[in-house]
């Protein structure tokens, strides 16, 4: 093993336990956001802190269908938050 390898699997730990806490501290807001903008904007953190896990998978496995994957949940994830953003301001999804 490489030095260069030893490096990047330190990376790829210390980033998944960086990730790791963010989404702990976006489940926190989720749960206690004073408001509900707030509540959204949580709920997409936590869709990007879940695009992020599965990119670090896909790297520390070495395989590329986590990357696709990633891709899917991404879209998922940004209508979600658009239909539940417009659902909070109009109280309506489709005009």
């Amino acid at each position: 093993m490489t030095l260069a390898t030893e490096i990047m699997g330190w990376a790829v730990v210390i980033a998944f336990v960086m990730v790791g806490l963010s989404q702990i501290m976006a489940m926190i807001r989720l749960w206690t956001g004073p408001s509900t903008g707030d509540r959204i904007l949580a709920l997409d953190t936590m869709f990007i802190n879940a695009i992020g896990l599965i990119v670090l998978l896909g790297i520390y496995q070495g395989t590329q269908v986590y990357f696709e994957a990633a891709l899917i949940i991404a879209m998922l994830g940004f209508v979600s938050t658009v239909a539940y953003a417009q659902f909070v301001l109009r109280g309506d999804i489709i005009e």
